[in-house]
């Protein structure tokens, strides 16, 4: 299956059984952790009481969640990932964290090409990327 076909499966569930499927996209978790945070732990059924909020609970849990934090744990700096006899670095799955580092893995005609297959794919849909 084309992951393109994966994500637009996922987009059409959470639009028709939104208690069921929750759809995140990554640009707006980074934009409003917090928000997603709280938004999140409600879809599970487990939302920050009043005083955890207050207390910058959810702040805390966000912080410890963070890029930076992950990609300074000693596993993720220091560990290797074995598949098929190719070794990889776990440090290789951090990059920055950061929307729009495509920038630097991707020339820009690959990213054109991205571009018009994205929008082919979820032309419709509803979905925006």
């Amino acid at each position: 299956m084309e992951v393109w076909n994966h994500v637009l499966g996922y987009w059409k569930e959470s639009k028709r059984r939104p208690k069921k499927v929750l759809f995140l996209k990554y640009e707006n978790i980074m934009q409003e952790p917090v928000k997603h945070a709280k938004q999140l732990a409600h879809f599970i059924g487990c939302p920050y009481s009043e005083a955890e909020e207050n207390q910058g609970v959810v702040e805390q849990i966000v912080e410890l969640c963070s890029f930076q934090k992950l990609k300074n744990l000693d596993g993720n700096k220091s560990g290797i990932f074995a598949v098929s006899g190719h070794h990889i670095s776990h440090s290789y799955f951090f990059r920055k964290g950061e929307a729009g580092d495509w920038k630097n893995h991707l020339t820009q005609e690959m990213a054109e090409k991205l571009d018009t297959i994205i929008e082919e794919k979820f032309k419709g849909s509803g979905l925006k990327i």
